[in-house]
């Protein structure tokens, strides 16, 4: 089960068409594969120690990052951004956003 936060809704409606269509592909695929959706379609989040995952749209090429992690059986989108090489403070931005979002998550 996938469940996307709230918060990351109203990022994606912020996307171009097909941007937010290549998201929500992404999230097709962890919604089908879960724990085995691998590389290069999703990856670790480096430098941080939360366990966060990033989807990767268009196994990568896609300028956009939906960013998750596990929460108990289910998995939860938190937040949208940039690819970290094409907008490292967006990215960052959105790293923190979603470690803030995912611990109050697990906290409820």
């Amino acid at each position: 089960m996938v469940y996307v936060h709230p918060d990351a809704v109203v990022e994606l409606v912020k996307l171009e068409v097909t941007e937010r269509q290549a998201v929500d592909n992404a999230i097709l695929k962890l919604t089908a594969l879960g724990p085995g959706l691998r590389f290069p379609h999703s990856s670790r989040v480096q430098g941080v120690k939360y366990d966060l995952r990033e989807l990767r749209p268009r196994q990568g090429r896609s300028p956009t990052r939906a960013l998750y992690s596990r929460v108990g059986d289910a998995f939860v989108v938190a937040a949208v951004g940039p690819e970290a090489n094409k907008d490292k403070r967006g990215f960052d931005r959105a790293v923190q956003a979603a470690i803030e979002l995912l611990t109050d998550v697990e906290a409820d």
